[in-house]
């Protein structure tokens, strides 16, 4: 067994934080910053880039939370203890995860908000609306993709809460 107690408490610890960022961020953001925004704002525009903007911001975090976990997932490897030990199916919940939130951030997202641009710079109302009904094409998979993702991490934490229970009942 390689690595310190101390140094695994702080990798537990950084997991569950980067979990609850990424699940709960994206919580936070469905359940009130979408609708508040909407409820708020003057229009469609100042709203919707408001939203593409704080997606950004919550992208940035995901991939803060993405290098946390995978390198705690390779130090509880690595470490080769036994109560922290890493499973098939975190590490397929966790690839899975990664695979996704690329997927959204590297092609979907931006794609989408250039879109939006568009839609936004359109001054003939007709190119307008075909310019939105293009980007809401566009939005739906992403959308679907961040409720997958969602899905993932809530499973990732249950896996690493189940652990805990496990390891606490040793």
């Amino acid at each position: 067994m390689r690595g310190s107690r101390w140094g695994m408490v702080v990798c537990v610890t950084l997991e569950f934080l980067a979990l609850g960022v990424w699940v709960g961020g994206l919580l936070v953001l469905i359940g009130a910053v979408i609708p508040a925004v909407f409820n708020t704002f003057g229009g469609q525009d100042a709203g919707g880039l408001f939203l593409t903007r704080t997606f950004e911001g919550y992208n940035r975090f995901v991939l803060g939370a993405l290098t946390i976990l995978s390198a705690a997932t390779w130090y509880r490897w690595w470490s080769g203890d036994p109560a922290v030990r890493v499973s098939r199916g975190e590490t397929l919940v966790l690839l899975l995860m990664i695979v996704v939130a690329g997927i959204i951030i590297v092609v979907l997202h931006p794609y989408a908000a250039s879109l939006q641009a568009q839609a936004f710079a359109a001054k003939d109302e007709g190119v307008r609306k075909a310019a939105f009904e293009e980007f809401f094409r566009v939005h739906m998979p992403v959308r679907s993709l961040y409720i997958v993702n969602l899905f993932l991490g809530l499973v990732l934490l249950g896996m690493k809460a189940k652990r805990s229970i496990r390891w606490e009942s040793v």
